[in-house]
């Protein structure tokens, strides 16, 4: 039976580019392949087909010779049998090698063939910093030192000696990997002389041997705005770990932690503060002093009767909100405090006052009537 052309076999042009055949072979591969087919019992035949007019046609020589000369270029001995190679002599393992990259190279780690470039960025790093609540309430300018990799200035970079560029290296002629046959499969390696980066460097720089960065301290002024929280994160653009030979430098993440306050509790952008009275104020009503966030006093008036528990608000008086918005409130909370450690005569007014009270306490009372309530519907 008589070869098809290899151009009709993949359905493109005489005249196509090496990225147009690429794309049909890619395409026919896709429709081919045998797992894809089960139903069609002429799919293998198809796609070795396909493999064999891609290898000789990506090939500029062995295409130049088809162009020429067609099929007769590859007879009379030019072609070889076995070792993974197809009618014609062509390596279709090798040529489904390009295209099983190109189609799965997203799920297999995302690498480029043609190596990974000389340079690479950088890492990013985290930094935690602590504050206190009033610096959250302020805002300040805080200087940190970071340990982390700077650019060599020895090399400006490059990692080799005198700022000289990277050579191609030899092994994998910078491709970073090489290729090894195995039966019918072609097995690609990590490239074991320039580990992959598709260059190597005869003369390391002697200050950082040939990373082109070095470890180092870096002190540097942070911004935080006011309102910033626990779990805020500011980032510093290309402040983080110097590129590997030049690369571009990662970014800095600082983590804001907000320390307790021995005073205020936060909510938000509100406060909350809980504020002890004496038994007296709470009964009779009068002004007590409460602390504010920026270091201020501000005076509240307790009414008469309050209760533990109850809630005062200081509009305005909270932290200001981070991307504008105003200002959280305060809250007050009073705790009615019981005198300790009483004297003689100070028992014997409260047991005189408590007499002369009765009538003034009226949750007391009313818990009084359910109690004796409840005791006279069980006895009955």
């Amino acid at each position: 039976m008589a070869k098809r052309d290899y151009y009709e076999v993949l359905g493109a042009s005489k005249g196509a580019s090496a990225d147009e055949l690429k794309k049909a072979y890619r395409q026919k591969a896709k429709e081919l392949h045998p797992d894809r087919n089960s139903d069609n019992p002429n799919a293998e035949e198809q796609f070795k087909e396909a493999n064999e007019a891609y290898e000789v046609l990506k090939d500029a020589d062995k295409k130049a010779a088809y162009d020429r000369y067609g099929h007769a270029a590859f007879e009379g001995g030019m072609g070889g049998g076995g070792g993974g190679r197809g009618p014609g002599g062509a390596d279709f393992s090798s040529a489904f090698s390009d295209v099983f990259e190109d189609l799965f190279g997203d799920f297999m780690g995302g690498q480029q063939r043609g190596g990974r470039g000389r340079a690479s960025r950088g890492s990013d790093l985290r930094y935690n910093l602590q504050i206190t609540l009033e610096d959250a309430f302020n805002g300040l300018q805080k200087s940190i030192t970071v340990p982390t990799s700077v650019s060599c200035g020895s090399c400006e970079g490059s990692g080799a000696e005198g700022g000289a560029e990277p050579q191609t290296c030899p092994t994998c002629s910078g491709m970073g990997k090489v290729r090894a046959q195995q039966g019918f499969f072609t097995v690609e390696r990590t490239c074991p002389t320039c580990s992959g980066v598709g260059q190597i460097i005869k003369n390391p720089c002697k200050t950082c041997g040939g990373a082109g960065r070095q470890q180092k301290e870096r002190s540097l002024s942070v911004n935080i705005p006011a309102g910033v929280e626990t779990g805020t994160r500011i980032r510093l653009a290309g402040e983080g770990e110097a590129g590997l030979r030049g690369g571009p430098s990662g970014d800095l993440y600082i983590f804001i932690e907000v320390k307790k306050h021995q005073l205020f509790e936060r909510d938000g952008s509100d406060l909350y503060c809980r504020v002890p009275v004496s038994m007296t104020t709470a009964a009779i009503g009068g002004d007590i002093e409460v602390p504010t966030i920026d270091g201020g006093k501000s005076r509240v008036k307790v009414p008469a009767g309050s209760q533990s528990g109850r809630q005062m608000r200081l509009r305005a008086k909270g932290i200001p909100a981070l991307r504008g918005g105003g200002q959280g409130d305060m809250f007050i909370e009073l705790a009615v405090e019981t005198p300790v450690n009483l004297t003689g005569k100070q028992k014997e007014l409260l047991r005189e006052f408590e007499e002369m009270s009765k009538e003034n306490n009226p949750e007391l009372s009313g818990f009084f009537k359910k109690m004796k309530s409840f005791w006279d519907s069980g006895a009955e």
